[in-house]
């Protein structure tokens, strides 16, 4: 069904969760809900986003709240940890909110620190995840805050990892690293995530052969199912998919699990059923609250489960009047754009 922008907005809350560590350089996170008839829908591009790029994110609210997710085909998602420019001190801690996990997130590059920081906060996680016997499957994004020669100093440094995500800034960089690292005998793939932030980027990736997995987020791509034709399309140019949330709520994480539930069964040549890889998708430990009883993690899995935000959260988290005023505005803004 196609609303109207009133009735989205009648069926709107805007609210503002605080977060447990600093992410993203915010401490606060705000997001427009819709309580729509198929479900609830989440419109929260970051706010130094235009309209045009927001207008994806709010294409993949209304998705949700008014048309619903496709049928699932796996009911128990693999989650992977996140763990932020924390010191390796602090890194235990933090690795305790993802209970099960074996794969690790970890952000490097921070402005201020040095590779010697994130090499110690990488084998701090490494090392705690095969202390609980298990084989630690890791990944550092570095949200394009390296060179080219700085991503290989750092992939040398860092090994053995899964993957590097955004080493650099811009694709022609992520290419160069890529060959650089298969140059120098470095079996260490590269990621691509800010490098994907709309339907067309994942293209010009794929055609410069810029890296080997993609980081697909069903917020900023317009959706669960435009989603789902991208990754269809980006297995059949060879590259492998990572399901990711934008910093979500709980209701915009459960975007992401629809997502990866609905992935097409993909059988090896030993008639295995290949599990998706890992999903970011457990960003939710990183709230101090959300508008939902928050998801449990099990053996490093997430069910999936689709809950309604609970009214007495939407009403402690409820944003000031004034930034309701100006999330209303955001989604007018946008919505000449759809």
């Amino acid at each position: 069904m196609t609303p109207s922008v009133d009735d989205v907005l009648q069926r709107a809350h805007v609210v503002a969760l605080p977060l447990a560590v600093k992410f993203r350089g915010v401490t606060t996170r705000e997001a427009l809900l819709i309580d729509g008839p198929a479900g609830w829908g989440e419109f929260a591009p970051f706010l130094e986003y235009g309209a045009q790029e927001s207008a994806a994110w709010l294409r993949a609210g209304l998705e949700a709240a008014y048309e619903g997710f496709p049928e699932p085909n796996r009911a128990s998602i693999e989650v992977n940890g996140t763990i932020p420019a924390v010191p390796a001190a602090q890194v235990a801690e933090v690795m305790a909110r993802y209970p099960g996990c074996r794969t690790f997130k970890i952000k490097v590059a921070e402005p201020g620190q040095t590779l010697a920081d994130d090499v110690a906060r990488v084998e701090a996680v490494r090392e705690a995840v095969a202390a609980e016997g298990r084989a630690p499957v890791l990944r550092v994004d570095a949200n394009g805050g390296w060179s080219v020669e700085q991503a290989v100093e750092a992939a040398r440094a860092l090994m053995p990892l899964d993957y590097i995500e955004q080493p650099c800034a811009t694709v022609e960089e992520l290419a160069e690293v890529r060959r650089r690292l298969m140059q120098s005998g470095l079996f260490v793939r590269v990621a691509a995530d800010e490098s994907i932030r709309k339907a067309s980027d994942p293209f010009r990736v794929a055609a410069l052969s810029a890296a080997d997995v993609a980081v697909v987020k069903p917020a900023p791509l317009g959706g669960v199912r435009r989603t789902l034709d991208l990754a269809r399309e980006l297995r059949s140019r060879h590259m492998d998919i990572t399901v990711a949330s934008a910093l979500d709520t709980s209701v915009g994480i459960s975007m992401g699990l629809a997502a990866v539930a609905a992935l097409p069964t993909i059988i090896d040549d030993e008639d295995i059923d290949v599990t998706p890889a890992a999903a970011g998708l457990a960003t939710g430990s990183l709230f101090v609250e959300d508008v939902c009883t928050p998801r449990r993690i099990v053996d490093g899995h997430l069910a999936l489960e689709h809950p309604a935000p609970e009214p007495a959260r939407l009403a402690e988290l409820a944003a000031p009047a004034e930034r309701r005023d100006w999330w209303f505005d955001r989604v007018k803004e946008c919505w000449g754009l759809l």
